[in-house]
């Protein structure tokens, strides 16, 4: 055992076979005591070492009913922060790249949701009419906010049950950060687009008037997904003239116009599920990350779908992609050597009131 941990520029020219040969034998000397998460975005080379792979919620939840006493996250921070917060005392949770954050999570912060709950305070009795519903891809601050508010957490596969519980709360909701989660969702349920106001962060009351937060059903954030952003309803329209047989499927991240035009919209594990399920030889148009789609279409080519990309120019998840063999092996080397480094800590005060929100959606969904 060594005394100091091992410094991560060892391991910065490794090439990534020997990374694996490494990363294999720090899992064997850890046997039960470590869990690796595989996120469905990550790339391939690290994904192959999860012990279990799935949306971000999915594994968090696994995670904290394991043996393991250490939780290695490949996905990005807020994800490591929720492994920390439904952990067990005794679990710590790990990120292999501190760098590996989610811009959309960062387009929204507790100042900025702090000031914007402050704003409406001004023009609406805010604590007994909005509800604060965080999308699970936000920071652990933001969900403590929607704990000491009475909000919740929700995820792309349960955002209508969320609504619905927010609704019969509250007659109106905040949805931070990602508006096309938000007005996908509010669409499907009825609600019109002119009740489903944008705030911008960035404008004074968030450049709306006091009669359109008057009116408003949801006040969206105007945050969203690079990745899913880059997606286009023109891509659709071209691929189609092409292949006109083709089945569209997208994320509800993706913009309005994507999703209208989309015969399914789901979460990443519905998206994976309604393509497995599918008749054979059929052609899917996918509205979501790159790696995902990659392993979904060479997963489905022996029963003859075709699973294709939508947007024409590589588009992935850039944050999740620092996650790298190099980082997994410092990691995975150093537990195995009785240094743990990266562990993520959400303060207790805060996670408590994290906890809270995402206990509701658990409640609520």
């Amino acid at each position: 055992m060594t005394s100091t941990p091992l410094p991560i520029h060892d391991y910065a020219l490794l090439d990534d076979a020997e990374c694996d040969a490494r990363i294999s034998a720090a899992k064997a000397k850890l046997g039960k005591r470590c869990i690796i998460l595989g996120h469905h975005y990550q790339r391939d080379e690290v994904f192959k070492h999860a012990d279990i792979f799935g949306d971000s919620l999915k594994l968090s939840r696994e995670a904290s009913q394991s043996e393991a006493e250490f939780i290695v996250f490949c996905g990005v921070h807020f994800m490591a922060e929720v492994a920390d917060i439904l952990s067990r005392p005794e679990q710590m949770a790990i990120l292999p790249d501190m760098a590996a954050g989610c811009s959309m999570a960062d387009m929204a912060n507790t100042v900025k949701v702090q000031q914007c709950w402050d704003e409406l305070a001004r023009i609406i009795d805010v604590e007994n009419t909005v509800t604060p519903v965080t999308y699970i891809n936000s920071a652990a601050d933001l969900k403590a906010f929607c704990g000491e508010h009475e909000g919740i957490v929700c995820t792309s596969s349960n955002a209508e049950k969320i609504l619905n519980w927010s609704f019969a709360k509250r007659e109106k909701v905040l949805f931070f950060p990602d508006q096309h989660l938000g007005r996908n969702t509010g669409y499907r349920m009825g609600i019109p687009l002119e009740q489903m106001v944008v705030w911008d962060f960035n404008k004074p009351q968030g450049g709306l008037t006091e009669q359109q937060i008057r009116d408003a059903k949801i006040i969206l954030w105007k945050g969203y997904c690079s990745v899913h952003q880059a997606f286009q309803p023109e891509q659709i329209d071209a691929f189609k003239e092409k292949y006109p047989e083709t089945i569209v499927i997208s994320h509800p991240e993706a913009c309005f116009e994507v999703c209208q035009k989309s015969d399914h919209i789901g979460s990443t594990e519905m998206i994976l599920k309604i393509v497995r399920e599918a008749e054979a030889n059929t052609r899917w148009l996918v509205a979501t990350e790159l790696n995902l789609v990659n392993r979904l279409n060479q997963e489905c080519k022996a029963q003859g779908k075709s699973v294709h990309f939508m947007s024409p120019t590589l588009s992935m998840c850039s944050t999740m992609f620092r996650t790298d063999p190099q980082h997994l092996a410092w990691v995975l080397e150093n537990l195995a050597a009785g240094h743990v480094v990266n562990q993520i800590s959400v303060p207790a005060e805060q996670a408590a009131m994290a906890k809270k929100s995402l206990d509701n959606m658990l409640l609520a969904s």
